[in-house]
């Protein structure tokens, strides 16, 4: 009985496993649909739901089973889906490490759900559940698309002088890798930053930020004040930034996120130290964005945060 059962939970698995792919792989045959795509609330929230749905809906009709096998039943094809995207190259490690959370849960309560509709009706009409994301896609842009601007501030205390710190961050020579403390950011792709050169002192300076693997920032000095503040803006190159670099849905520049502006502010301590503020503002482009911006505030400040860790250790070197 035990592995009639074991067949039948795997049978429900893969049904959801089966519809999920292939509903990514009509998105790969046809990436620049706007019908459906993969940056969307539907993609990214609907799909995972209905797959944990048809998974435990399938088995709970056939057998009844426990609201904690409904549970792993939407679990499971989820998961599968994600480590076969990234296996096949379908999506990066960032993409699949920033959507796993989201769509680990929807897939959970997906299956509660289809659990519970089969354990109340064997009625095999709710099936049609899976069509809930293509009817929602072509007006949830509408409905939900969203564009903000986002700042992330971060600081650290140097034991230094407002001169040096001022001579640390106006140009930057290269980073060594050692410099570097380890970072979450830099375990799941992004790359790391590298330099950055500055063209001419003063407003209207070209400072050009470099980060691995062909990243490239060119910013504009807006506020020059020596000692005190340096604030710029910031155009990615998008266009010279490597495909294996960065997943399209996360690219600098891109349709769904961009950086817009970065300042340096100096703060003498009463001790004589510096406290060196550091913060950024970029734009943030999608249909969830009271998710993505969990994420984008994160990375933005965690990279924020590994160069000011090399420029306190570089200063305080000095001093």
């Amino acid at each position: 009985m035990n592995r009639r059962n074991n067949r039948l939970l795997a049978y429900g698995a893969l049904v959801g496993l089966s519809y999920g792919l292939s509903i990514r792989a009509a998105l790969e045959w046809n990436p620049s649909s706007r019908y459906f795509p993969v940056m969307s609330f539907s993609f990214l929230l609907l799909l995972p739901f209905c797959m944990g749905f048809l998974s435990a809906f399938i088995v709970e009709r056939k057998q009844e089973q426990t609201p904690w096998i409904w549970v792993t039943l939407g679990f499971l094809p989820v998961a599968g889906g994600l480590l076969g995207a990234a296996a096949t190259l379908l999506e990066g490690w960032i993409c699949v490490a920033m959507f796993a959370p989201i769509a680990l849960i929807c897939g959970s309560i997906g299956g509660l759900c289809g659990g519970l509709v089969a354990w109340w009706s064997k009625n095999p009409a709710f099936g049609c559940i899976a069509i809930l994301p293509l009817l929602v896609s072509p007006w949830e842009h509408t409905v939900l698309g969203l564009s903000e601007t986002r700042t992330v501030q971060t600081s650290i205390a140097i034991h230094s002088s407002p001169a040096t710190v001022w001579n640390a961050i106006k140009s930057v020579p290269p980073i060594g890798p050692e410099e570097l403390r380890p970072s979450w950011t830099s375990r799941i792709g992004f790359p790391r930053p590298l330099d950055a050169t500055l063209s001419k002192e003063g407003v209207g300076g070209i400072r050009h930020a470099r980060f691995a693997r062909g990243v490239l920032f060119i910013e504009t000095v807006e506020v020059w004040d020596p000692c005190k503040t340096l604030a710029f803006s910031i155009k990615a190159q998008t266009a010279d930034i490597p495909s294996a670099t960065l997943d399209a849905h996360v690219t600098v520049g891109g349709p769904y996120f961009d950086t817009l502006r970065g300042q340096y502010v100096i703060e003498p301590l009463s001790n004589g130290d510096v406290r060196l503020h550091l913060s950024s503002q970029h734009r943030l482009s999608t249909d969830f964005n009271w998710y993505a911006r969990l994420w984008t505030d994160a990375v933005m400040a965690d990279i924020q945060n590994s160069i000011l860790q090399v420029l306190k250790q570089r200063c305080e070197k000095v001093d």
